[in-house]
Parts: structure tokens; C-alpha cells; sequence
């Protein structure tokens, strides 16, 4: 299959070829950057160089996606989830996780109202949609 064609780095009047968003230097520092500002300070706290080990860990024991694994399809994991989030009183232990592709693990925050900082409520205009 044919690959895109490389465009140049969205770093400000940079003209690298890259087939990312940003050259290898630049990528480091947008992460950086958004590390910073962008994410919020206790999420950095919890989600630290401790849970990318547990996190790996539990992704070579759980190599596809548990969610579409139930349904009979062999999806690779890309994420790993917890059932009770951290910010809710979750710990990282096992029994808390879960693998997820990238594709189950949005639903499952679309569907929390997680991603754009909106909760599932009576009087919340977002439903909740039952799986």
C-alpha cells in the first residue's frame, strides 16, 4: 500500500519534512509543552513513570482488546483502562483494569461524558447510552 506523501513540520515556519504532525525535534517539544499547560496537574501525579509499568505489564498479559475480544473479534490492546477511574477512587491494581483498543476505550469515555468534561445527569442534556 502506498504511503502519504511527507508534509513539513506544523512547528512555526519550519520547513522539515515529517510524516507526522511535527519533525522528531519538534515532537518532544509539543509533548512537553502540552505535558505543561495542557494537561492538568493531578492527572500528571497519578499517571506517572509507576503506571506505564503496570500499564505495560498489564498489556503483555492482555495483548487484544478485552471489549472486542467478548464479541469475537482480535483487536490489539492501545489502551489499558481502569473500571473505577483513579479520580474516583480506582487504584491500579489488576482487578481495575482492563485492555481496550483505541476505538472502545473513546466510546467508553463518550459514553461517561469523560472527554469534554460533561457528566451524565438527570438534568444533564447528555443521555446515556446503554451498550
Amino acid at each position: 500500500m502506498p504511503r502519504k506523501p511527507k508534509r513539513p513540520c506544523s512547528f512555526l515556519g519550519y520547513p522539515e519534512l515529517t510524516e507526522g504532525r511535527f519533525c522528531e525535534e519538534h515532537e518532544k517539544q509539543e509533548n512537553r509543552r502540552y505535558e505543561k499547560y495542557d494537561r492538568d496537574p493531578a492527572v500528571r501525579r497519578r499517571y506517572g513513570r509507576a503506571w506505564k509499568r503496570i500499564r505495560d505489564r498489564y498489556a503483555a498479559k492482555h495483548p487484544f482488546c478485552e471489549e472486542c475480544y467478548k464479541k469475537g473479534m482480535l483487536y490489539p490492546v492501545e489502551e489499558v483502562h481502569h473500571k473505577l477511574p483513579l479520580a474516583e477512587g480506582g487504584t491500579h491494581d489488576e482487578g481495575n483494569l482492563f485492555s481496550l483498543c483505541q476505538s472502545c476505550h473513546a466510546r467508553i469515555h463518550a459514553e461517561r461524558g469523560d472527554r469534554w468534561h460533561k457528566k451524565t445527569g438527570e438534568n444533564s442534556p447528555v443521555k446515556k447510552v446503554n451498550p
